[in-house]
């Protein structure tokens, strides 16, 4: 029996693990991948986390969890399968089996949404991908597609710009939705062309991406790229479902709980990507962590009154 089971160990989970760990409470956080750090591992710099402008996002990740490690906590990789609530008990259940604690910390996380257009899953990893940095290096003096408007969107073409020949940058409005400081660096660069009013109709190719076909939501007119990648930056979808029939979530899937991570679940917490709040970064990821586990230790502690 565990005080605490924190499910995710990107940055919420793991300030969770760290703040939980110095109060004392015995507990084990559970990481469905190989690696701790959750997408900042995918992130080529990070410029806005207060201390540490430029760093890489690898690094980052890397680092907080070596923190963690450093105090001695318990990870666990294992893919949670269900939590049940039996007698103010959470069971926690697992592809590598069943575990019991009286909180959890909520901190799955979110994964990237997708396009749903042909080509899309049959190319996926053959020149579709959903992380620039992580695979822009193999497309190096080539041309390229981003798909989206927003900061992640905007930052992806910014970094592929340094080593492709051409990024196009689709998006379906005539404005984007990124930050003032990276539409500036983005219209900067001369290998970048903006394609407004344009939607992603399908993804062309046999064994690998050789094109993109568009559409003009305007005009209707279509045309086709030859691109050689095609990388898609359209949103996150919060991983949720586990909390089905347990924490009350919004229209869009995120967990209902306020700063202190308190959800309509007694002893269940919530922090991070998964959270219902304005700002999705690094640095309210790790604050989550932070009052989530806080929350849990004074939880705990009026149970023991």
């Amino acid at each position: 029996m565990y005080d605490l089971i924190i499910i995710g160990s990107g940055p919420a989970g793991l300030s969770a693990a760290v703040y939980g760990k110095r109060a004392g409470l015995e507990l084990l956080v559970m990481e469905r991948q190989p690696m701790s750090g959750g997408q900042i591992l995918n992130t080529y710099e990070v410029d806005n986390y207060l201390g540490l402008p430029g760093m890489n996002g690898f690094d980052m990740g890397m680092k907080f969890r070596e923190h963690a490690d450093r105090m001695g906590i318990t990870f666990l990789e294992a893919k949670v399968e269900a939590i049940r609530q039996e007698d103010s008990v959470n069971k926690v259940v697992t592809d590598q089996g069943e575990y019991e604690s009286r909180t959890v910390i909520f901190a799955a996380g979110a994964e990237h949404a997708k396009l749903g257009i042909p080509g899309e899953e049959r190319l996926a990893g053959m020149g579709v991908s959903y992380c620039a940095t992580c695979d822009g290096a193999f497309f190096r003096n080539r041309e390229t597609a981003v798909i989206g408007g927003g900061d992640v969107a905007v930052e992806d073409a910014i970094f592929l710009a340094g080593s492709c020949e051409k990024v196009y940058l689709v998006h379906r409005r005539d404005e984007l939705r990124a930050a003032a400081v990276l539409q500036e660096r983005l219209f900067s660069l001369p290998n970048v062309e903006i394609l407004w009013d344009h939607v992603a109709e399908e993804i062309l190719g046999q064994d690998t991406v050789h094109g993109l076909r568009l559409k003009n939501v305007k005009s209707g007119e279509e045309k086709t790229l030859q691109v050689a990648g095609v990388f898609i930056a359209v949103g996150i979808i919060p991983q949720t479902e586990l909390l089905d029939g347990l924490a009350d979530r919004n229209d869009g899937g995120y967990v209902l709980a306020g700063e202190d991570g308190i959800t309509s679940a007694e002893g269940i917490f919530a922090a991070g990507d998964c959270r219902s709040k304005n700002l999705r970064q690094i640095i309210t990821a790790v604050a989550d962590g932070a009052n989530a586990a806080t929350s849990a230790w004074s939880y705990l502690l009026k149970k023991e009154k």
